[in-house]
């Protein structure tokens, strides 16, 4: 059976995550005391109606028992039943936004008896910590569209191998700030950038004229040819310490030019590799 549990920050869309597990087959149940989730498992697994997928969620509104999550999970592992743990975070200016858009209490807003919703969200978050440190997948939510969340949702767990090692490879722009879940952050800032030439200025990455400026410095070959040894370098030790989810970020002024070129190529690079690996262009069109 494939076990997801899902957890991270109250806002932060853990709801548009099951949504999205849903539409790919899990059996979502959502809310689930943890005492009462190695029965459920165990049920599962001997029911006629077997479900081989399915995703738990379990957080904050679970008040004191949420920290029973952890030995929960080492009961399950000593059922061997194996799992992943699924953490949705985001920035704490963007859950404080979307409560006040939504009008929704926080879960730890009674406890705090105070007008200030940041301090039952950094509460929140001290709480969580210890789930977010041992989540094998992390994705925030502070600036992805929902239509590239549950993208990124889905190629996490669809026809998910439990040893791959998934990979991502995200353009963005230092002026809107780096992507939280990165775990590599590589800066090509260094090579000429294409917004001053008037002809490229309002194309993109994407586009061959674009692509063909920013790759036609010998700075810019040589940089991609050591970014492409560093990763082969670092990719077999990733999955030997067991790492499930790989954020590799390459930024640029504002995210449309160099960055996208780069991730672009790191991402076919990677392909003809065999890794699992999905791009993203997260400023692209701001």
């Amino acid at each position: 059976m494939e076990l997801v549990i899902v957890t991270g920050m109250s806002g932060a869309g853990k709801s548009r995550a099951v949504e999205a597990l849903e539409d790919i087959g899990f059996y979502c149940v959502d809310n689930m005391p943890p005492v009462l989730i190695p029965t459920f498992v165990s049920l599962c697994l001997n029911s006629k109606d077997v479900r081989d997928k399915v995703a738990l969620v379990a957080d904050i509104r679970l008040g004191e028992n949420f920290t029973d999550l952890f030995n929960i999970l080492s009961d399950l592992e000593n059922m061997d039943v194996k799992y992943k743990i699924l953490f949705i975070d985001a920035d704490n200016e963007v859950i404080m936004r979307r409560y006040q858009e939504t009008r929704r209490k926080h879960p730890l807003a009674d406890e705090f008896n105070t007008p200030s919703l940041l301090k039952a969200i950094e509460k929140e978050r001290e709480i969580t910590l210890p789930a977010r440190q041992k989540a094998d997948y992390i994705v925030d939510t502070s600036d992805v569209m929902s239509s590239q969340f549950k993208e990124k949702i889905v190629k996490l767990f669809l026809d998910n191998a439990s040893s791959a090692l998934k990979i991502y490879s995200i353009s963005f722009g230092f002026k809107y700030g780096v992507p939280k879940e990165a775990d590599l952050v590589f800066d090509v800032r260094c090579l000429p950038n294409p917004f001053y030439i008037a002809e490229l200025k309002n194309h993109t990455g994407l586009e061959e004229p674009v692509r063909n400026f920013v790759m036609k410095f010998d700075s810019a070959k040589e940089l991609e040819k050591k970014l492409y040894d560093l990763i082969d370098f670092l990719l077999p030790l990733y999955r030997s310490e067991g790492k499930s989810q790989l954020t590799i970020a390459l930024g640029c002024t504002g995210g449309r030019h160099r960055s996208v070129v780069f991730a672009e190529l790191l991402n076919k690079h990677l392909l003809e590799m065999g890794a699992d690996v999905s791009v993203f262009h997260r400023d692209m069109k701001r």
